[in-house]
């Protein structure tokens, strides 16, 4: 697939939504994740929210997205992390 087969403009802030099981080393490592991808994302930028239950965590990271292989490579390895149920 190539460049011209997405609706994204480059480069764009494209949020992420990632959400797993509350752990106390979750943010953190899915910050860790997305630096490998996009070295100037900002942690400090990260919102986290917990569900009712207190049972997940969905994490907000918003990356300074370069291209659409940059975004699936990041999203692959996101969604590949046994901690991750999900990411948007």
């Amino acid at each position: 697939m190539s460049e011209e087969d997405t609706l994204l403009q480059f480069p764009t802030d494209f949020p992420i939504k990632i959400m797993g099981q509350r752990r106390d080393d979750f943010a953190q490592t899915m910050v860790e994740l997305v630096l490998r991808h996009a070295p100037d994302f900002k942690a400090e930028t990260v919102e986290m929210r917990a569900s009712s239950s207190g049972n997940y965590l969905s994490v907000t990271c918003v990356v300074r997205a370069t291209s659409k292989a940059q975004l699936d490579a990041l999203y692959r390895e996101i969604t590949a992390h046994p901690w991750v149920k999900m990411a948007l």
